[in-house]
């Protein structure tokens, strides 16, 4: 993309003029959902997109999730979908399945709805369920 800002800017006009019926994704280690990282996440950002600082966390789980193959090649900002662009999803489906997602599961569940864990916002949607496996869910109390 030559200009992110610019692209940004399309691609919320393109979710107004087309709203969002589905989001499918995941929770990442620190929480972050899409790449709301805890260090950016606003529950009432204006935006609907943006380009993103991506935390440390984010960029080194990009490496371990094997999509680049070094830290030095994942980009230290990203565009994404803000928190409140998300929440406006008629349904949001949540895959979060392995053992390194486990202390992620544990706080999306069990803290205080915050943006020092983007996750938590999930819980004030009527219709998000969350998909996980026995090892993201080794943390959780029943």
């Amino acid at each position: 993309v030559d200009d992110p800002s610019e692209e940004c800017r399309r691609y919320a006009e393109l979710l107004e003029e087309y709203p969002v019926d589905v989001v499918c994704m995941g929770i990442g280690e620190n929480t972050h959902i899409a790449f709301n990282d805890p260090h950016v996440a606003d529950f009432d950002d204006p935006l609907r997109v943006k380009v993103m600082d991506l935390a440390e966390a984010s960029r080194y789980q990009q490496v371990h999730d094997g999509c680049f193959a070094r830290l030095k090649d994942v980009p230290v900002t990203a565009i994404t979908l803000t928190v409140p662009a998300l929440m406006q999803a008629a349904f949001v489906y949540c895959m979060v399945p392995g053992r390194n997602k486990a202390r992620a599961i544990y706080h999306t569940i069990h803290e205080e709805i915050a943006e020092r864990y983007p996750s938590t916002i999930l819980r004030r949607h009527k219709d998000a369920i969350l998909y996980i496996d026995r090892d993201s869910a080794s943390e959780l109390q029943f």
